[in-house]
């Protein structure tokens, strides 16, 4: 019967198998799913934490539509639905490691394909609210959020390593970006669709270096399997 799990080292050290954390906030969001998964209710499973994190991409969409058709203070609906989205994204897979029920390959496939269809759904939700020409950023932002998981599967392929952070640059800390840019809107109507053209190039150029790094760890790994010799 496995051990239960009580020390916080143990704790942070069950909840990074399966990942490899790089983003800027990463020490400290580490140690609060550390916290948090230990008050997490027995009955509350993994894909309902998955389903949470989906509502919360939800309430982030729907934000942007209540603001296009009532009041930008919807905004703050997106705010309360990134933190939302957070938890339960966060803690899905960490809980299921720290109960020592890992479904590593399920949750993999399930987590990227909820993340992909809240994306989508965020990105609809700013074409709504964006005004004229600028309706093309929401669609830029998808594109290359879309390449973004791409080459994170790529990477994931050829060295065996997943990771979900572009550098410094993770999940949370665009979570955190949006959600300031939401608040912004409100007290400086019209910032937001400028705002997210700068998110849109720093998007872009994240994409462009992780694709340099997985093109170098292609070409090592293709030299490597042909100075192998062959029986």
């Amino acid at each position: 019967m496995n051990r239960p799990i009580h020390s916080i080292t143990e704790i942070l050290d069950a909840i990074a198998q399966g990942r490899n954390r790089t983003n800027l906030l990463r020490k400290y969001e580490q140690r609060l799913i550390a916290f948090l998964v230990q008050y997490i209710p027995g009955w509350v499973s993994s894909n309902m934490l998955t389903a949470l994190g989906f509502m919360g991409n939800v309430l982030v969409s729907l934000s942007f539509i209540l603001a296009a058709l009532c009041d930008r203070y919807w905004f703050l609906l997106g705010a309360a639905g990134f933190a939302i989205s957070w938890f339960g994204d966060s803690l899905d897979g960490r809980i299921a490691y720290y109960r020592k029920k890992p479904r590593k390959w399920y949750g993999f496939v399930l987590d990227l394909a909820v993340d992909w269809l809240g994306i989508v759904l965020i990105g609809f939700g700013f074409v709504l609210y964006a005004a004229g020409y600028l309706k093309v950023v929401g669609y830029a932002f998808i594109t290359f959020y879309g390449l973004q998981i791409i080459i994170a599967l790529l990477k994931y392929k050829i060295t065996g390593i997943y990771t979900i952070d572009a550098g410094i640059l993770g999940p949370t800390e665009a979570r955190i970006a949006v959600s300031l840019m939401m608040l912004i809107e409100i007290a400086f109507p019209g910032t937001l669709q400028y705002l997210a053209i700068l998110a849109d190039l720093v998007l872009i150029l994240s994409c462009y270096l992780e694709l340099k790094k997985t093109l170098r760890a292609a070409d090592a790994r293709d030299r490597e399997e042909q100075s192998i010799p062959h029986n």
